[in-house]
């Protein structure tokens, strides 16, 4: 026993050791930011413009190292794709916060009852929560870690924002250039480098946002709790798409295809798994594969995104299989283009006739396999869903109202695009966020300010107040006007 103990002692002091190191690291930074928040609790307008200018600028002068940064990490990332979704939805969400930002910082006027307070007034006043803490994904981490930036300068906060370790040449770049745009008092990037994480969902922060799976969001949300700190997930999950018959077929395969085939399907908000109609599906089979055909004729091509890491590349490959070994029919969609290990390049598969105990059916795949299933009603569709956890998105195809209306009311979901997929997230002046199993909180747009923010509730008493005869002793006086407001409010 003494031996034993002896031999585990060198292993578990230096791990305690590292963890103690990284706590205090987290500490100190939290503790700084804090106290400039207490020095200085509500920037005012133009301080929270420019500190938006800045952020875009961060974004736009470093612009090529970023996008080179981004594609290292992923081993290859398409330019294009990083332009689309990293730069442009950024740059443009920035801007449309910045002209609407002295519209949602106006205290609200909130009604007043008049009965017993005449000549009060109530206002709602949004003010900076203080500290936050980002934890930030690597399938886009400039778009998820600068728009939640926007929400939370807007709001007057200031940032901690801890990267994936799958964005390391990213995260160091970021930690190198930050401090020419923004004091550590303002804002803070950490690399994970182990443990970090962990940590990091320790912090007393005034609110965590975390964006990943589910398991882990539930860790964090469990450490959050134990400082009772508000908390946003947004945890993804398989997302349906549905496609009418009477819809344009081609034209749904377009749009669904494009968005499968974006960052090799890695985006939370993607088309899990599909519905085609049982009278469809060999077309359906057959148009995707001409769509494929055209638009990637090779998977090595640049334009085409790698997978992330070997074992993500790993589990697609086990998901295929262990389909393939229940029966499942796979069609690889570039025909006899292999996967490539070495360039962690996959093509798009499709994958039919699948049952419950398959791994694609219960678990997201977050690549480039989409689950396609055959319906001949919609309230199998309905069925199907509702029996499994609430998606972060929906997508019905079809120029129905009726029929989208039925949906819409039918399923729940964190949000929906009809006729297309993916695009509600880009929309700035709604709401992003999940529901249930696939997340909770909002933000993008006036909700992410609100999120951000403490909308605190402020009476202001009138220099009159007719409480002062209802004060006790309570008389005759008092007894009739609580008799009478009992009578009028009833």
């Amino acid at each position: 026993m003494n031996q034993a103990a002896e031999t585990l002692s060198p292993s578990v002091a230096p791990e305690e050791n590292a963890s103690q190191q990284i706590a205090s690291m987290l500490a100190a930074a939290f503790q700084k930011q804090r106290q400039a928040y207490l020095a200085d609790s509500v920037p005012g307008l133009e301080q929270r413009k420019e500190d938006l200018k800045t952020l875009k600028r961060m974004l736009t002068e470093n612009l090529d190292d970023i996008v080179n940064a981004i594609s290292e990490d992923y081993g290859n990332r398409s330019r294009h794709e990083s332009l689309f979704a990293e730069v442009i939805a950024v740059t443009d969400g920035i801007n449309d916060t910045i002209k609407q930002l002295k519209k949602w910082m106006k205290p609200q006027k909130r009604h007043v009852d008049m009965t017993l307070y005449p000549g009060a007034k109530n206002r709602v006043i949004p003010q900076p929560l203080g500290v936050v803490g980002l934890i930030v994904p690597w399938n886009f981490p400039i778009n998820l870690s600068f728009s939640q930036l926007t929400g939370a300068f807007a709001a007057g906060n200031r940032a901690m924002v801890k990267m994936s370790e799958n964005s390391i040449a990213l995260s160091r770049l970021l930690i190198k250039i930050s401090p020419r745009y923004f004091p550590e008092e303002k804002l803070m990037w950490f690399e994970e480098t182990g443990g970090v994480g962990i940590e990091f969902s320790q912090v007393p922060f005034d609110l965590i946002v975390f964006t990943g799976s589910g398991q882990t969001g539930r860790a964090v949300m469990a450490s959050a709790a134990k400082n009772l700190t508000p908390v946003v997930l947004e945890l993804g999950g398989k997302s349906p798409a549905i496609i009418d018959p009477e819809f344009p077929l081609e034209k749904a395969i377009e749009r669904i295809l494009f968005v499968k085939q974006f960052n090799a399907g890695q985006i939370c908000t993607n088309v899990d798994y599909l519905f085609v109609h049982e009278s469809q599906r060999e077309a359906f089979i057959e148009k995707s594969r001409e769509w494929v055909k055209k638009h990637i004729p090779d998977i090595n091509s640049k334009d085409y995104t790698s997978i992330i890491d070997d074992r993500s590349f790993q589990r697609l490959e086990e998901t295929l299989e262990d389909a393939r070994e229940k029966g499942a029919t796979i069609i690889n969609l570039s025909g006899d283009q292999p996967a490539n290990r070495e360039t962690r390049k996959m093509p798009l598969h499709l994958v039919l006739d699948t049952t419950g105990n398959m791994t694609v059916r219960n678990r997201e795949t977050f690549g480039p396999i989409l689950m396609v299933l055959t319906y001949k009603l919609p309230e199998e569709v309905i069925k199907y869903i509702n029996g499994q956890d609430r998606p972060l998105a929906l997508y019905p195809f079809t120029n129905n109202k009726e029929l989208c209306q039925l949906y819409i009311d039918r399923i729940m979901s964190g949000g929906v695009t009809v006729n297309d997929a993916l695009f509600h997230v880009a929309q700035h002046d709604m709401p992003f966020g999940g529901v249930g199993p696939s997340g909770m909180g909002h933000y993008h747009g006036h909700e992410g300010f609100t999120t951000f923010s403490k909308l605190r509730p402020v009476f202001y008493q009138a220099g009159f107040t007719s409480m002062k005869f209802l004060a006790p002793p309570y008389g005759k006086f008092a007894t009739k006007v609580y008799d009478f407001l009992v009578k009028f409010k009833s």
